[in-house]
């Protein structure tokens, strides 16, 4: 059974057609569906930027405009001399400004595509405090202090205030990061300062962090995060980073970008509305970066059940609703109101009562549909569990699912919703002839799978649909036999073993059609998945412990070769994993996953670090590897998700160097994933590019505060500062 359903809810009418352009050339292209003919914008802006100082080199030129039919940001960077270029302009009014390390924002100054010798005056900062509001918020946090290693395990609130289940200050920094990070920047302008509670009334710093912890949309977890520190240590910590920052105190300067950095284009667009919490973006098939070329761009509204939408030829948005099988009236929300009120909303239910599908990730297929994970239903059918005839269910019964799958068919304009008995997170399609998408669970451990090209022909939910648990080769004969040690009981090693570590993400090998997951169970683990040739009773299941000084890892994804690669959003790593090092892949010595540390390389960001420690202050919510150099800085280019440093950090695994693609404005530029389109091979730089959305749950954190709405992010690398 599957359920079809006309798209509906635009909040905008789409436009396609002809957009005005100084100059334009004819393009013709085509995407997974039909072919688009645009004309693309060639009108540019260019002059150089100079203070009292001479010409500024490393600064950011920003040209803006409300005239197209969702407001749009292009930003360049200066070269050498202070020269720049603004590319690919449509035809509207600009207000030209600069923004730089060591400057103050500049005096907006009109502009229109055509304007050459364009002289903008950029302004010396006098005071480090000037200067330090356009820091990233990673360099604020820097100046954060945790508890010194001599303070673990904690004594409790009869002691140091830490909480005795923290054993160590790495324990106590990946909830820092991975419990309090994941939802929002910490750092940026909002989280660093208390002014806006004045009005409150506390009568100190520690007694409004104690607040704020509670508070609105996210409240609940904030509370839960804050509690695992220890709230006494939490609040008192806490306190004294904003303190020091309210006298004064800043941070030390970034660099100004060098390099290649200085050849990258950023164009944003503004979509959803001011409480969008919009997850995750798409913009084509991660296997073949050529589908949908020119298409629009999607976004899931996690919070509002919404599909969001850009147009990127036509400058404009619009948002469908995702619909659920059930009466939307009756499917529960895991969105609850405020406990206690917003500062800014109040006690309005900002997500999930109007529309619950609450979808979490998308990706595109062959044929350009958009897939992703959202809720269809609430309570768990029976054909999944104990009794089923289906022969996943007899194997592995299945009794919880609280996000199902679904799809949105633009030639059709319908959505597509389909039952699955496992839960549902990422997802991820592979490339084999099936074009099966694999699911994680999040909330289990369980990989799940959809058969695409199957469920294309029959419409079959259940039958098109599988499953496999993680279950070890413990006893290292090379199959799983039941019965098997159950999961944290005694261990016999002449029994196969299961494990459950719940993942975060996903991602098929393009090589031997295995699949890896990354769980965040403390201090981190891997784990790949073989199907088999029979599953579910040839699932095999494989795991690896990240190897200190890593931890938490969140976002995998996998290189044209079958590399590993995980984003460590604790410890602030890549983590490199190469299976064909390891000497050992089944027995006895796996049930932990500490087996293989040959496999293991570590790569640290190069972000500033939290005061008397190591580990950097930035956040990898995700990782995405550039398997068909969309960017152009080569084939395999693993890239991290800098989510608290406003920025996409590419690493060259030979020199170990990182490209920080920064997004400068507006400051808040919080991002889960990202991924790269090649729209047309044949045009260079102008053809291609990486996108990525401001994911942040808290979109009136975003520099422009309450009123602020999502904004989509392409990034281009020219040749040079100057190309156009």
């Amino acid at each position: 059974m599957s359920n079809s359903f006309r798209a509906y809810g635009r909040s905008r009418s789409v436009r396609v057609g002809i957009i005005a352009a100084a100059a334009a050339a004819l393009v013709i292209c085509s995407s997974a569906s039909a072919q688009r003919q645009v004309d693309l914008p060639e009108g540019y802006i260019a002059g150089v930027v100079e203070s009292a100082n001479g010409p500024e080199a490393g600064v950011w030129v920003i040209a803006e405009t409300s005239e197209l039919k969702t407001p749009f940001t292009k930003i360049v960077v200066t070269d050498d001399d202070g020269r720049y270029v603004l590319p690919e302009l449509p035809e509207a009014t600009y207000n030209v400004w600069v923004r730089g390390y060591g400057l103050v924002d500049s005096e907006p100054v009109e502009g229109r595509p055509g304007d050459a010798g364009f002289a903008l005056e950029a302004v010396i900062a006098e005071t480090r405090q000037q200067a330090a509001r356009v820091y990233p918020a990673n360099h604020w946090y820097s100046m954060f202090t945790p508890p010194p290693e001599s303070e673990f395990p904690g004594t409790g609130p009869d002691g140091n205030g830490i909480s005795p289940e923290m054993t160590s200050q790495k324990q106590w920094l990946n909830n820092q990061k991975s419990a309090c990070n994941f939802c929002h920047q910490i750092g940026n302008e909002i989280t660093r300062r208390l002014d806006h509670m004045d009005h409150l009334g506390f009568e100190s710093a520690e007694e409004a962090w104690g607040y704020r912890t509670q508070l609105g949309v996210r409240g609940t977890s904030m509370a839960g995060a804050f509690s695992a520190f220890g709230r006494e240590a939490g609040m008192r910590l806490f306190a004294d980073w904003t303190n020091r920052i309210e006298a004064g105190e800043v941070p030390d300067a970034p660099e100004r970008p060098q390099g290649v950095e200085r050849n990258v284009v950023v164009t944003l667009w503004d979509w959803g509305v001011d409480t969008s919490f919009m997850h995750d973006e798409i913009s084509t098939d991660k296997n073949d970066p050529t589908v949908n070329a020119y298409g629009p761009v999607y976004a899931v509204s996690s919070g509002h059940g919404k599909l969001t939408v850009l147009d990127p030829i036509d400058n404009d948005t619009y948002e469908l609703i995702i619909p659920t099988r059930e009466d939307a009236r009756e499917v529960r929300t895991r969105f609850p109101p405020p406990a206690v009120p917003s500062n800014f909303w109040g006690d309005q239910h900002l997500w999930g009562p109007e529309h619950p599908s609450d979808p979490h990730n998308p990706m595109l297929d062959r044929k350009g549909r958009v897939w992703m994970t959202s809720k269809i239903r609430n309570d768990q059918p029976e054909w999944c569990m104990e009794g089923s005839d289906n022969k996943y269910a007899q194997y592995y019964p299945l009794t919880f699912s609280n996000r199902q799958a679904s799809y949105y068919d633009p030639e059709t304009g319908e959505f597509v919703l389909i039952d699955t008995c496992f839960a549902t997170h990422h997802l991820q399609f592979d490339n084999d002839p099936d074009q099966t998408v694999y699911f994680n669970e999040l909330l289990g451990p369980i990989l799940g799978w959809i058969n695409t090209r199957e469920f294309d022909r029959t419409r079959d939910e259940q039958a098109t649909q599988g499953w496999c648990p993680q279950i070890l080769d413990t006893n290292g004969d090379g199959q799983i036999t039941r019965p098997w040690n159950e999961w944290q009981g005694e261990f016999d090693p002449s029994r196969d073993s299961e494990v459950r570590y719940n993942l975060y993400s996903v991602i098929p090998s393009p090589v031997d059609g295995a699949v890896w997951g990354a769980s965040e169970s403390y201090p981190g683990h891997i784990v790949r998945v073989d199907r088999g040739d029979n599953p579910p009773e040839t699932c095999i299941a494989e795991l690896y412990q990240v190897p200190d000084p890593g931890f938490d890892p969140r976002g995998i994804d996998i290189d044209s070769n079958g590399i590993v690669w995980a984003a460590l959003a604790g410890s602030s790593h890549f983590a490199r994993f190469d299976r064909s090092q390891c000497a050992i892949l089944n027995g006895p010595e796996t049930i932990e996953g500490t087996h293989c540390e040959e496999g293991w390389t570590l790569f640290r960001t190069d972000g500033p670090t939290f005061q008397g420690t190591d580990v950097p202050t930035d956040f990898h919510y995700f990782g995405w590897v550039d398997q068909h150099n969309v960017s152009g800085l080569g084939q395999d280019t693993p890239i991290a998700t800098g989510s608290n440093s406003d920025s996409l950090l590419a690493l060259d695994p030979e020199t170990g160097e990182w490209t920080k693609l920064r997004v400068p404005y507006p400051l808040g530029f919080y991002h889960r994933g990202l991924d790269g389109r090649i729209d047309d091979p044949n045009a260079g730089w102008k053809g291609r590019g990486l996108w990525a959305n401001y994911g942040t749950h808290l979109i009136w954190h975003v520099e422009g505060g309450q009123g602020t709405l999502g904004k989509i992010v392409k990034f281009q690398i020219r040749p040079d500062p100057l190309a156009f």
